[in-house]
């Protein structure tokens, strides 16, 4: 792990971090290290996460806060103006492309949150209610699916990584 500068993982939800877990992670991210959490819907996912996450970097020290759009993550090289919420292909198919929230009412607001070290560089980046990534993975299943969401999904994943590689 000491020697990937950006960490990103998935479907948080049901995560469980071991004490050791906790710990090398906590110790990586305060060393410069970066983690990207995205895909995870829904208010017991986010409680879930919320717990996991607090055992790495105490709320205490470290709040999670929603980022405004003004934020840099969101200049590095593109503008982003929205947290666009992009769903997963197979729930977008299933629901005719007429929502984009995968848990109803419980999902319909993505956010992206982050959390600061003590000199205010942004250590952890969580975009819930959304899935960026499957804009990416997605390219040749659906070509409106891919034109819907990847210039958006893409601007945003540029957007981070540049944040992390250059923070």
């Amino acid at each position: 792990m000491y020697g990937c500068p950006f960490l990103m993982t998935s479907d948080v939800g049901t995560m469980s971090l071991r004490p050791v877990e906790a710990a090398r992670l906590r110790d990586y991210l305060l060393k410069g290290g970066f983690l990207w959490v995205d895909d995870f819907w829904g208010s017991r996912s986010w409680a879930q996460w919320a717990g996991e996450i607090a055992k790495v970097l105490p709320p205490s020290e470290y709040p999670i806060k929603d980022l405004p759009l003004d934020h840099s993550v969101f200049k590095t090289m593109f503008h982003i103006n929205e947290i666009p919420q992009i769903s997963n292909i197979h729930f977008w198919r299933w629901s005719g492309g007429a929502t984009t929230s995968e848990r109803g009412p419980d999902s319909e607001v993505p956010h992206f949150r982050g959390i600061m070290d003590e000199h205010g560089r942004l250590m952890v980046a969580m975009t819930h209610n959304t899935d960026i990534q499957d804009a990416w993975e997605r390219e040749g299943e659906d070509p409106r699916f891919f034109e819907r969401f990847s210039p958006d999904g893409y601007q945003l994943g540029v957007n981070v990584v540049l944040y992390a590689m250059s923070h």
